[in-house]
């Protein structure tokens, strides 16, 4: 019984943690990395995609989903504010993971491979593309101010790509290189 409660708790710590990691990786691309920003919300360079992913690769769907959606709340004061449109944006950034992943596993019959470069690019892929098209298109529909030019969707994508490929690629080496053994269970964690 100690040692389930002790695990539930280790799982719990995870997502505050996995938040918080997720808001200070994107104050660290913005004050580092602004140089590849296009607008406020578009950057050549955008590190936390790849770790919307990792979240929900990571610790499940639901409890990854949990972690991305408070680092995102963490941001609102600095971005859009606590409001509607902030909130519609958190909401966008959890969608995309869901969906690569829902996609993957559909079209493979199998979950991700962590250690796979090709799942971990196609599902990355398939996430860049759904995340842009989910932004620009409530952003279309809800808030048109954030639309620079309709062409933005793409430069989303290019930078969810770059981001998530240099996450993506260094996972790999890190779990290659630590020799770190991750089976996933059937429940969608590892």
């Amino acid at each position: 019984m100690i040692r389930f409660n002790q695990f539930f708790m280790f799982e719990f710590l995870l997502i505050p943690l996995f938040a918080v990691f997720f808001a200070l990786t994107h104050v660290f691309t913005v004050k580092f990395l602004g140089f590849a920003e296009i607008t406020p919300h578009v950057s050549l360079i955008y590190l936390p995609a790849f770790l919307r992913l990792l979240n929900v690769l990571l610790l499940g769907k639901f409890r990854g989903t949990l972690a991305t959606a408070l680092g995102g709340v963490l941001l609102m004061p600095g971005l859009d504010g606590i409001n509607l449109i902030g909130f519609m944006n958190v909401a966008c950034s959890v969608s995309g993971p869901l969906l690569a992943l829902w996609l993957f596993e559909r079209m493979h019959g199998r979950p991700v491979c962590l250690i796979s470069l090709k799942d971990l690019a196609l599902v990355t892929v398939v996430y860049c593309a759904a995340n842009a098209g989910i932004h620009h298109t409530v952003w279309t529909i809800f808030d048109p101010r954030q639309l620079a030019l309709p062409e933005m969707v793409l430069w989303m994508m290019l930078g969810d790509l770059s981001g998530a490929l240099i996450g993506a690629y260094a996972l790999k080496w890190t779990v290659s290189r630590y020799r770190i053994h991750l089976a996933r269970r059937d429940t969608g964690r590892f």
